[in-house]
């Protein structure tokens, strides 16, 4: 019995030190001058575990001793915020912007997410696995994505702590900036033509509804649906990336690495996050039991983002985050540029 509960308490501590961490985070997100800047409780996680991995490292009994309870919350925590991430989407929603929103999203994310690989590993010399997880950030819903694809991969934390600080720093300047240019008349759409660029090209879920926001309730509500079908596709691309990996895993040595680790692993936590998707678009849940999912999809995210920042290795941070920034800057001007000409395109020829 005491072999049982030794090792048991290193879970507990570092599962509690996170989950503490976490309460604080949702807290602060909540307070009235914080919420009204839509900065998600992921993002502020994050911030107060990179803070804090400062005192952590430094004090090596207390980190050995939170070592695998911060683990298990970087990666099986994570997992089941992930799938109860799935009660936020419904099918029901998506079909109010139709298949043109639907193939809007879609080719959104297949570009980026070949842009961002093949100019990261290309021309950037990004390793092959940050430059995937920056374009997961980019392509599809921000620091969930970078997080459900590290955990896929089996990637190093540093890498998605890369990433993450990518997709926050231009997703908050897109989120800032789109209100402003759209009401100086720098962006000549309607608010269903706004929300529909808000959803398809800002990188977090909460940069969508900041954005949409500020401009009407009808952009706001484009812009989250049309967001909820780019965050639909993680499930398939969690599934395709590590399958790809192995299937071309005859081509460079990196490639033949990453597939090894992964050799006959399938994220079934990606799976689940479709099954949550499905039964609630067609089961009738009590909306209390659904409100009580999303707020523990938010505190797992929001313990795995702690976890995430309490792992950071600077030195490794600054030897990769410079060209891991230029790859976001490059997708997230393809991102606003590219997605503005798209949408003008569709509105000019009276397709939407």
């Amino acid at each position: 019995m005491k072999n049982f509960f030794y090792p048991l308490s290193y879970y507990v501590g570092g599962i509690f030190f996170a989950l503490c961490v976490a309460l604080i985070s949702i807290f602060i997100g909540r307070l009235n001058f914080v919420a009204q800047l839509h900065i998600s409780p992921l993002i502020i996680g994050i911030c107060l575990g990179i803070l804090l991995s400062f005192v952590y490292r430094k004090a090596v009994f207390t980190a050995s001793k939170l070592e695998t309870g911060i683990s298990f919350s970087a990666k099986k925590i994570l997992r089941l915020g992930i799938i109860l991430y799935g009660f936020n989407v419904s099918l029901s929603d998506i079909s109010n912007v139709g298949i043109i929103g639907i193939m809007l999203s879609l080719g959104i994310v297949v570009v980026i997410l070949c842009l961002g690989v093949f100019v990261g590993v290309k021309f950037l010399r990004l390793d092959k696995e940050l430059a995937i997880l920056v374009s997961m950030g980019s392509a599809i819903c921000g620091a969930a994505a970078i997080l459900a694809m590290e955990s896929a991969l089996q990637s190093a934390p540093h890498k998605g702590i890369i990433a993450v600080g990518t997709v926050v720093v231009f997703g908050l300047i897109g989120m800032f900036l789109y209100p402003i240019l759209y009401q100086f008349g720098f962006i000549p759409l309607n608010d269903m033509e706004e929300g529909l660029y808000i959803g398809a090209t800002l990188h977090e879920v909460a940069n969508v509804v900041g954005a949409g926001d500020a401009i009407s309730q009808e952009c706001a509500s484009y812009a989250l649906i049309t967001k909820m079908i780019r965050v639909m596709l993680l499930a398939p691309v969690l599934l395709i990336i590590p399958w790809c990996l192995e299937r071309f895993s005859q081509g460079d040595k990196q490639t033949r690495q990453i597939a090894s680790r992964k050799k006959f692993y399938i994220p079934w936590f990606a799976l689940w996050f479709l099954l949550v998707i499905f039964s609630h678009s067609f089961i009738e849940l009590p909306e209390t039991l659904i409100e009580c999912a999303k707020f523990l999809s938010v505190l797992c995210l929001t313990m795995a983002m702690c976890a995430l920042g309490l792992q950071i290795d600077f030195e490794k941070f600054i030897a990769f985050g410079g060209e891991a920034f230029k790859l976001a800057f490059i997708l997230f001007l393809t991102l606003s540029v590219g997605g503005f000409l798209v949408i003008y395109a569709l509105s000019y020829f009276q397709i939407i």
